[in-house]
């Protein structure tokens, strides 16, 4: 195994300019910030970058299950969003959690079945069981 260091480059070369989506153009400074952020990127662990993936869907899956700490929490209720972050939610966790460890995968699925019952809880008409979000994944959640 040879010692190797990975070099990210964004881009063309230092003098040129690059054109991206819409038509404008990188600068060198905004280039080098891009390829810093791959340089970070590249330094973080798979389980951190699972794990930050799936608090964001938890949080946005919480606020669209009327969650919010806010006081118009109800206002932000969406009910048909929430069960597609849900959904979306436990594809993720079941198909990371062989990869990331049963230490890192159980407060997601923990999550991940709180979000389900509350989803279940603000329902007018609770699906039945093993019918709710990401229940095709999980298993029935009561």
């Amino acid at each position: 195994m040879s010692n190797m260091t990975n070099s990210f480059q964004f881009g063309a070369s230092s003098n040129e300019s690059v054109p991206v989506h819409g038509g404008t153009e990188l600068t060198d400074e905004q280039m080098h910030a891009v390829s810093e952020q791959m340089r970070d990127i590249a330094d973080v662990p798979a389980v951190e970058i699972i794990g930050a993936a799936a608090v964001h869907l938890m949080s946005a899956a919480a606020v669209k299950c009327g969650l919010a700490a806010e006081d118009n929490a109800a206002e932000l209720q969406d009910l048909d969003e929430a069960r597609k972050l849900i959904t979306a939610l436990a594809g993720f966790v079941t198909a990371a959690a062989p990869e990331i460890g049963s230490q890192h995968a159980a407060p997601l699925r923990d999550g991940l079945r709180t979000l389900q019952l509350a989803f279940r809880e603000a329902s007018s008409i609770p699906d039945e069981p093993g019918q709710g979000p990401g229940e095709k994944f999980t298993g029935p959640v009561y």
